[in-house]
């Protein structure tokens, strides 16, 4: 007969029989009382890690573009007209861009909402109650491209393993369109890939809400961010997923017009600027006619230059062309296709911010098409052990990433002069503070950002608005201009390493 004695720890079974003492001890109250002690948790150890990989990559690209801003490398174009955008939000007041409205000749209360319909921007007002400044962008859209890390990660560890999930988040932290986008300080597109690699994650997970939330607030980035919805409706159609895609589809056609015809009118802009697809239809419906009755023309445009065939081989390259086998793709591929059958030269290429958009969809495509493989070769028998593609595919993708560093801005990282102070950095800065707080104030390409978080700025553009004070680095090639100011009226109060501070008198 066995007896059982409760310890601190755990049950003991003792094999002595005739010994009921030892059984009336063990039913003591007191000892009943103690519970088991539970064995220590495991340390959770992905989330440390991924959370790690998180803040290295934000952290990367900050350094990168605070560098920038320190050195004098940021723009005014486009960087000041976001933190002009953003500190109105911040102030509870309208969005006002006067440095592009001024351009435009639309006056100092032009709002971003009619230039690019961005409401997504005022999420990032309470961080100017932290710190009221361009650097503010900066760090934001470093965070915001990290954040899209843990989403891919899942992604990844649930269909081919912890391993490659750890290296395609490499893969991608390090991808050139991320890179290329940091370089260029701050757009919307910070916010594109952390919610289109949610809304496609938690979509394949069976979370439609969180998922449906994302597409929400992917609307609310770009007046063509409805593309990308398009795409992501496709993509659960042909996946048997039918009502839920084709609402989808509709959602993202019904915002493109909502937006481009009702909303940024009603912001004050109008419905024909960024429209760059006139050679085939005055509108999305006749751009649709067009490709449906002569499709061969819409072909002709889409490969009609060679930069088009470059940037779109660049975007599959990263996943080694795998993502092609994926229908997540699909939700890449009409903004892709927007781009290419732009007549706008910028769209086409890499050095600008657009592949930002598509690229965290074309990783998902490409974990998502190695999945695929896998189990079409463990079909077919024939290769022997498939799974290991997975950790194969994902150690390659690593590789082109590091491989693309030294022909991308990451790797101005790697040099000592990126950080080295401009050359005229003290000039620089005895000019800046010549500039009295609260002024209107024109300024060259290299001084906006350090300005538009005390003043108002405009861009310097030669158009003699008598505008109160003027900032530029102006080169011998520009003396002209400036005497043509001092006879306007302007007195050229500091000029020195072809830096010069005017200001108006009379």
């Amino acid at each position: 007969m066995a007896w059982r004695i409760r310890t601190l720890d755990r049950p003991v079974d003792s094999a002595i029989p005739g010994k009921p003492v030892l059984s009336a001890f063990s039913r003591l109250p007191v000892f009943r009382a103690i519970p088991a002690i539970p064995p220590p948790r495991e340390w959770p150890r992905h989330p440390v890690m991924v959370a790690v990989a998180c803040a290295l990559a934000a952290s990367v690209y900050s350094l990168h573009g605070l560098t920038k801003l320190r050195t004098f490398r940021t723009g005014t174009y486009d960087l000041t007209i976001f933190d002009q955008a953003v500190r109105g939000y911040a102030h509870f007041r309208p969005p006002a861009i006067p440095l592009l409205g001024v351009t435009m000749d639309r006056g100092t209360d032009y709002l971003q909402l009619a230039d690019h319909f961005s409401p997504i921007l005022a999420v990032l007002a309470p961080l100017y109650w932290v710190h009221d400044g361009p650097a503010t962008l900066i760090v934001a859209q470093a965070l915001l491209f990290a954040l899209a890390i843990p989403f891919l990660w899942l992604f990844t560890r649930r269909l081919l393993g912890t391993a490659p999930a750890y290296l395609v988040a490499v893969a991608y932290a390090l991808s050139w369109p991320i890179a290329q986008t940091v370089s260029v300080e701050f757009h919307e597109v910070a916010f594109v890939p952390v919610l289109t690699a949610a809304a496609i994650e938690r979509l394949h997970a069976g979370k439609r809400l969180p998922g449906l939330l994302a597409l929400a607030g992917l609307l609310l980035t770009k007046e063509d961010a409805g593309l990308l919805v398009m795409g992501v409706g496709a993509w659960l159609f042909v996946t048997g997923r039918r009502r839920l895609g084709a609402a989808v589809v509709v959602a993202g056609v019904a915002a493109l017009e909502l937006i481009r015809k009702v909303l940024i009118p009603l912001a004050g802009g109008r419905t024909d600027e960024r429209w760059y697809f006139s050679h085939l239809g005055a509108d999305l419906p006749e751009v649709v006619r067009t490709a449906v009755t002569d499709p061969l023309r819409v072909l002709g445009v889409l490969v009609g230059d060679q930069a088009k065939i470059d940037t779109t081989a660049l975007l599959l390259w990263p996943t080694l062309f795998l993502c092609l086998l994926s229908p997540i793709a699909l939700a890449a591929l009409p903004h892709v296709a927007e781009r290419m059958l732009a007549d706008a030269p910028n769209w086409w290429s890499t050095a600008w911010h657009y592949d930002a958009f598509t690229v965290a969809i074309l990783f998902l495509a490409g974990v998502d098409g190695t999945a695929r493989l896998i189990r079409w070769l463990r079909r077919t028998g024939r290769v022997r052990e498939p799974e290991r593609l997975g950790l194969l595919w994902a150690v390659a993708i690593c590789a082109v990433a590091l491989t693309l560093v030294p022909h991308r801005p990451f790797n101005e990282l790697l040099r000592p002069d990126f950080y080295a102070p401009d050359a005229r950095a003290a000039a620089r800065h005895e000019a800046l503070a010549l500039i009295p707080e609260g002024v209107v104030v024109e300024a060259s390409n290299d001084f906006g950002p350090h300005l538009s978080g005390r003043d108002t700025v405009l861009w310097w553009d030669y158009r003699h608005r008598r505008t109160p004070w003027i900032i530029a680095s102006a080169g011998q090639d520009l003396r002209g201009v400036i005497d043509d100011y001092v006879r306007d009226g302007y007195q050229l109060i500091f000029d020195r390493e072809d830096i010069v501070v005017l200001r108006l008198v009379t």
